[in-house]
């Protein structure tokens, strides 16, 4: 059985130069080809790591359709917060009908 590496983990700084480098290698059309591979190439990262954090500058600027970084973290949010919110109705659905059960349960004096 061969173990994945963890996914290396990149500074922000790197992140943000490399996306420069790549989106403005993209915009001058003698330079356009290849461009995420040089500047990945050039830089030491993952070429699909380099087009993914492309497209999602573009998305997040708006030249791409897609679900925004802040968008990812908001549904992300709420979807945590929908569970949290599921759990505690059914830990009250459950206690509900416990003291409905007991307040139906004949007591003797």
């Amino acid at each position: 059985m061969r173990v994945m590496p963890a996914p290396r983990k990149y500074p922000p700084e790197l992140r943000e130069r490399a996306i420069r480098m790549a989106v403005d290698a993209r915009r001058n059309p003698t330079t356009r080809d290849g461009a995420i591979a040089r500047v990945a190439d050039q830089l030491g990262i993952n070429r699909e790591t380099l087009r993914n954090w492309v497209t999602q500058a573009e998305i997040d600027d708006g030249t791409r359709p897609g679900t925004t970084t802040d968008q990812a973290h908001k549904i992300a949010e709420l979807e945590r917060e929908n569970r949290e919110l599921k759990r505690a109705n059914a830990i009250l659905k459950s206690a509900s009908a416990f003291f409905a059960a007991e307040l139906d349960r004949p007591h003797s004096r």
